[in-house]
């Protein structure tokens, strides 16, 4: 009786409940239980198990759901407010921020290595491995050829929802606009072209082909071929144009790395295409949407 009635809890307590975050319709699922006094109604009932049921109820507290409700930073605080608003500088991330696409991954699938390369980039930009490693194994896994690049460069990049408006307001504000990125210049250019940010605003890596255009390897020389790269970019335009305040907007480890002495003010974590609580619970603030930091500039 007593198996009985555990399986009984079990299957009418778990309740499968979805919950939908952010404009890009980013899901976040989790299963939340719930309680029904029902199953206490007939012959067996509270008197006659209470250390079961009180066994049970205790192994079903309801979970909290997975996403951004519990993370503080949603919200920005005045102090971070005052910072993004009189920011001299913003330097964006490209993939999965300015773009809904990680570059790489992209190529990758266009010459025939998508899954494999997807995964090590998950990997790198969860800051579980050196990013030079792993940019160095991905590219490993297909070898593009200039001519592959090329052909893919004829795909118009997919912009983010809101970076335009966002880019335009910035600079209405008089605030410079950088675009810094583990991926590959070649793919960068163009991004930068649509949104009129200057090519010489562009820290990124840089594919080196042969004179056949065979695939050699990535410039190692550029900052951000390696792991605390784009904090040495930051630093650097910090450094050459005496920026009072300056702010990182991006989703992966490397642009929360960009946030220490000398280097970011403010790391605003972009959550609307890739969610990594890991990053997002160290963000400054967190958003999902880029009509926030738009409306907030108001």
């Amino acid at each position: 009786m007593k198996i009985d009635l555990m399986e009984a809890l079990v299957k009418a307590c778990l309740t499968p409940i979805h919950t939908y975050k952010g404009q890009d319709c980013s899901i976040h699922r989790s299963f939340v239980p719930t309680f029904s006094m029902k199953l206490f109604r007939g012959p067996i009932g509270m008197m006659k198990h209470p250390n079961l049921l009180n066994s049970v109820a205790a192994s079903i507290q309801p979970l909290k759901a997975s996403g951004p409700a519990h993370f503080d930073n949603t919200l920005p605080s005045k102090e971070v407010l005052e910072i993004w608003r009189t920011a001299d500088a913003v330097c964006f991330d490209v993939d999965s921020t300015v773009c809904v696409d990680e570059g790489i991954d992209e190529l990758a699938e266009f010459c025939g290595a998508g899954k494999a390369v997807a995964e090590w980039t998950a990997r790198a930009m969860g800051g579980s491995i050196p990013f030079e490693e792993a940019l160095a194994a991905r590219l490993s896994l297909f070898n593009p050829s200039l001519s592959q690049l090329q052909e893919f460069l004829k795909r118009p990049p997919r912009i983010s929802p809101g970076i335009e408006e966002l880019v335009k307001k910035l600079k209405a504000k008089n605030t410079n606009v950088y675009l810094i990125s583990g991926g590959f210049r070649q793919m960068i250019n163009p991004v930068a072209s649509i949104l009129g940010i200057s090519l010489e605003n562009i820290f990124a890596n840089q594919l080196l082909f042969g004179g056949s255009g065979e695939f050699l390897s990535f410039d190692p020389n550029e900052p951000t071929s390696r792991s605390g790269g784009k904090a040495v970019a930051v630093q650097k335009i910090r450094k050459v144009h005496n920026y009072k305040t300056l702010v990182m907007i991006g989703d992966g480890a490397t642009d929360l790395e960009a946030r220490q002495p000398g280097g970011a003010d403010l790391f605003i974590c972009y959550g609307g295409v890739q969610h990594r609580e890991s990053v997002a619970a160290k963000a400054d603030w967190l958003v999902f949407n880029f009509r926030d930091l738009i409306n907030s500039l108001d």
